[in-house]
């Protein structure tokens, strides 16, 4: 388990413990120096302090993110092949914990099959509770969602792994330790670039990330916290906490919205003061820097506004500024409601494919 550095009280906190201040989520600059008192960062090492705190504030509603006693091996099944033209879709189950199975689809380029080595991706699927990830590798649901079979098409390796308590993937989360399903969703998201590492015909230690709705914010989370994931793309999936939905009190009930236990039940103790939520999307994007990130946030999307979109990049280009790589923070507001429109989807392929090729 990894430990974080919290310049606050000068001492290493554990995963989910954080800093008593609460800092501007909309100020990356700010940072806790070691008297305590808020300071303004002004170096790459300022900055990593800032950044620890908001991956500890993360866990603290997420709960902690597993460490090696959760790493078993892999053990992947095939439970399911098939031929699809360019390349061949197998349903797969992995290990992602001891005494547990993760189902994930894994689309190999036939031309990856033959010996030639090719870059994954790790395709996130949206909030689908009938086919689950069945939407992303082309076996039915709405159309634009289909980003793993398109991909493999291109000739990246695919996997998409299935999203808990969504469809026929149903872990109990508290029997696994697990304090919601956005850490769970996260370890085995994690664990499905495991499997790329294991596989020879994938090119080792860079991969993407890309997802719509829940698997828009399921792939910045996940990248958060594992630094193999070299470029993001998120498509209708985050503004600004307080803004979802205006800041509806009954959207943050137990149960509802961000609150349900597939997704982060701590939430809700927030009602009503949205803005204490230790941690927000200026945040999170900001802690992805340098890192490449295309955000897809349509002008017409009823749940993820576009104007609270621009502010939550407006405040985390600051941490790409530190880094001198403000063009790998791109935005682009198509005029369409909740989706992945080709001319986007086209952009996050080009832009995947000259970060990993």
């Amino acid at each position: 388990m990894k430990l974080f550095l919290c310049a606050a009280f000068g001492f290493c906190l554990l995963p989910g413990e954080v800093c008593a201040q609460r800092l501007d989520a909309f100020d990356l600059l700010q940072y806790h120096a070691k008297d305590g008192t808020v300071a303004h960062a002004s170096s790459l090492a300022d900055w990593q302090l800032r950044r620890a705190e908001i991956l500890n504030a993360m866990q603290s509603v997420m709960g902690p993110l597993p460490g090696d006693a959760k790493r078993c091996k892999l053990d992947v099944k095939t439970e399911d092949e098939a031929d699809c033209g360019t390349y061949i879709r197998r349903l797969i189950t992995y290990a992602s914990e001891p005494n547990h199975r993760t189902p994930a689809y894994l689309c190999i380029p036939k031309t990856a099959l033959s010996g030639q080595v090719a870059p994954g991706v790790l395709c996130l699927h949206p909030t689908e509770n009938i086919i689950g990830h069945m939407v992303v590798v082309g076996l039915g649901g709405k159309a634009h969602r289909q980003y793993a079979s398109e991909l493999a098409e291109r000739g990246f390796i695919t996997i998409s792994p299935s999203y808990p308590q969504l469809a026929k993937y149903q872990p109990d989360l508290k029997a696994l330790g697990y304090e919601s399903g956005t850490m769970k969703a996260i370890w085995d998201n994690i664990r499905a670039l495991d499997v790329l590492d294991s596989m020879t015909s994938v090119k080792h230690g860079a991969y993407g990330a890309i997802g719509h709705s829940l698997g828009g914010h399921n792939a910045v989370y996940t990248a958060a916290f594992d630094d193999r994931i070299k470029v993001i793309v998120s498509s209708c999936g985050l503004d600004s906490y307080p803004d979802y939905y205006g800041g509806k009190p009954e959207v943050w009930e137990y149960g509802k919205g961000w609150c349900q236990d597939r997704y982060m039940p701590k939430l809700a103790e927030y009602r009503g003061r949205l803005n204490e939520i230790p941690f927000d999307f200026p945040e999170i994007i900001g802690a992805l820097a340098p890192r490449q990130v295309f955000i897809n946030a349509p002008l017409r999307d009823a749940n993820f506004r576009w104007q609270s979109v621009n502010k939550v990049v407006k405040a985390a280009s600051v941490a790409y500024a530190l880094h001198h790589a403000e063009a790998n923070l791109q935005v682009d507001h198509p005029d369409s409601e909740h989706d992945f429109p080709d001319e986007q989807r086209s952009k996050a392929y080009a832009l995947i494919e000259k970060v990993l090729k």
